[in-house]
């Protein structure tokens, strides 16, 4: 069988390069490519159960004495955080669209280019360098351990301590963050669409390997919010569309809709908003590591990602999300108007979800899931109780 995750890989660079040469529907290559970075990004977020038992103070069996005395830390979502989201989210876009609104929208571009300069830097060096981290050798045996103290030198309201700061590099590490640093030259001095794909790519990778919702009834909290929060602000008012036109970052993804230059000399681009790819992958990447759970797969497995288990509600959430996706398309050809993508997306992914819960009766062990820090149960006397552990076979399966 094909290893999938390899397939979704493959796609994903595939349609970066054929679209700058063959026109591909955009709809098509929208529906494939958000459907490949989705694929992808959930099952590299397996690893995020290997750290969260690591943080309850589980062991790895096949760690080295070095990783042994390393202290984990895992951090999900709190509910409060996810109530509150909409409302720093609508604070952060409306404060975006005043800027554009009352300054000079250049400069305004540029500090924002400043910062997803960094960032993206340090998105697009973390992809490469696990792809580099595949070669061996000596990409992963050189390297660099040092820790840093910088004594305090800030008053003392401001730097009660010495600032600590510990690098662990390896050669990889080091030669995929100068090439990144390189391609964010070039890209902040062309702005080319398709290397803005590149740094968006790797934004929604990283993210939703790397995030946890905690549990599906946060997750559902954060989404129902920005259903309505995607609403107002296409619906109700032009802000949003404004600042995703006037936002010249890697906060979407172009598609071209012709490889002919119009009047101006630029072709013909569609854009997805990353919010409409990253918000849904979070919740999918609770739901695959959910399917984990149940098909009981051991936390410390040598090759996570490749693991061979049951999805249904990660797939049937998928589906959801590619039938709402292709809903949004569709209503926003038909009306020639924008479209909140949340407002068909929550509803597919959460129903999809749920209805899958219901057809197989775990309706109650599919709201109880938490992977919130609760390894220890106190009980009424004060005593701690045992840890609450999930069961770890000792045997993995590989995809063929």
């Amino acid at each position: 069988m094909i290893n999938l995750l390899i397939l979704s890989n493959i796609t994903i660079a595939g349609l970066w390069v054929a679209c700058q040469f063959i026109l591909i529907p955009y709809v098509v290559n929208l529906l494939i490519l958000v459907t490949a970075i989705l694929y992808s990004g959930c099952h590299y977020s397996l690893m995020l159960r290997k750290e969260q038992a690591l943080s309850r103070g589980e062991k790895d069996p096949n760690a080295s004495a070095e990783d042994d005395d390393k202290v984990y830390m895992s951090e999900t979502l709190r509910k409060e955080d996810a109530m509150k989201f909409p409302i720093f989210g609508s604070m952060s876009l409306f404060s975006l669209y005043l800027a554009f609104k009352f300054f000079d929208k250049e400069t305004v571009n540029l500090i924002i280019s400043a910062y997803f300069g960094l960032i993206g830097c340090f998105a697009i060096s973390a992809v490469v360098s696990d792809v580099i981290s595949l070669l061996g050798g000596p990409f992963t045996s050189i390297k660099i351990k040092k820790e840093i103290q910088i004594p305090r030198f800030l008053p003392k309201i401001l730097q009660e301590e010495p600032w600590d700061f510990g690098i662990d590099v390896n050669l990889g590490d080091i030669l995929s963050f100068i090439g990144s640093a390189v391609f964010m030259g070039f890209y902040l001095k062309s702005k080319h669409w398709t290397m803005n794909n590149v740094i968006g790519i790797c934004f929604c990778l990283k993210g939703i390997e790397s995030f946890s919702l905690g549990t599906y009834k946060i997750g559902a909290i954060l989404l129902i919010g920005l259903f309505f929060y995607d609403i107002f602000w296409v619906f109700g008012t032009d802000v949003m569309v404004t600042v995703a036109k006037s936002l010249d970052g890697p906060i979407k993804i172009y598609f071209p809709r012709s490889l002919t230059p119009n009047e101006d000399g630029a072709i013909d681009l569609s854009l997805l908003g990353l919010g409409d790819i990253v918000i849904p992958g979070f919740f999918l990447s609770l739901l695959l590591r959910f399917d984990a759970h149940n098909a009981k797969v051991p936390y410390f497995s040598v090759d996570n990602v490749h693991y061979t288990f049951p999805k249904p509600y990660f797939h049937s959430s998928l589906i959801g999300y590619i039938i709402g996706m292709a809903l949004t398309m569709f209503v926003m050809i038909k009306f020639q108007a924008a479209q909140p993508a949340l407002l068909y997306l929550v509803p597919a992914c959460l129903g999809s979800s749920f209805l899958t819960a219901v057809i197989r009766g775990e309706i109650k062990q599919l709201l109880d899931y938490s992977e919130e820090d609760e390894s220890e149960d106190i009980k009424p006397d004060g005593d701690v109780g045992e840890k609450k552990t999930e069961a770890n076979p000792a045997t993995s399966k590989k995809d063929d």
